[in-house]
């Protein structure tokens, strides 16, 4: 059974697509049956370039992402999710819909790259390095047995994933 992963971010356009990407890109590396989706509040409409310039040079395929509400995932009949993972400050202070299914929710906190110092260059090098920082954690998601695991025993995982 694939276990769906929703990550937010208040715009969805830069950390939670990063994470997106990633956790798509390393599960079917892995052939793991897990599928990423990402999603915001209040959705700029557009994924910002630099995010998929990081992870185009990555190997990961740029195609598919777009920027889309929360709200696609709360309806009745959407993707019946394992985890919801918040990737931005703003957006776990924020009161979340209800998601059918109840998922585990946690945050896992990235800086902004998109205000990063230095001009282009700069958000470059930020959003290349947040790439690293989140694909560094969806390994780590991606080797828990999320498909046999209880919703405590998940979100003390991934809570322990947010503090190493």
């Amino acid at each position: 059974m694939t276990s769906h992963i929703l990550i937010l971010c208040t715009h969805n356009s830069a950390r939670s697509v990063l994470a997106e990407g990633m956790l798509n890109h390393w599960a079917k590396q892995l052939g793991r049956d897990v599928v990423a989706h990402s999603a915001g509040s209040a959705p700029s409409g557009r994924v910002n370039p630099f995010a998929l310039e990081a992870l185009a040079a990555a190997g990961v395929d740029v195609q598919t992402p777009r920027s889309k509400s929360w709200d696609e995932f709360a309806r009745p009949g959407a993707v019946p999710l394992a985890a919801v993972i918040t990737v931005c400050d703003s957006a776990a202070k924020e009161t979340c819909p209800y998601f059918p299914g109840a998922p585990v929710q946690v945050h896992w906190g990235y800086p902004d790259p998109s205000h990063a110092e230095g001009g282009d260059d700069g958000r470059r090098r930020a959003f290349e390095l947040t790439r690293q920082a989140i694909g560094y954690r969806m390994l780590q998601l991606l080797a828990l047995p999320i498909e046999r695991m209880d919703a405590t025993a998940l979100r003390e995982a991934l809570r322990k994933i947010a503090t190493t």
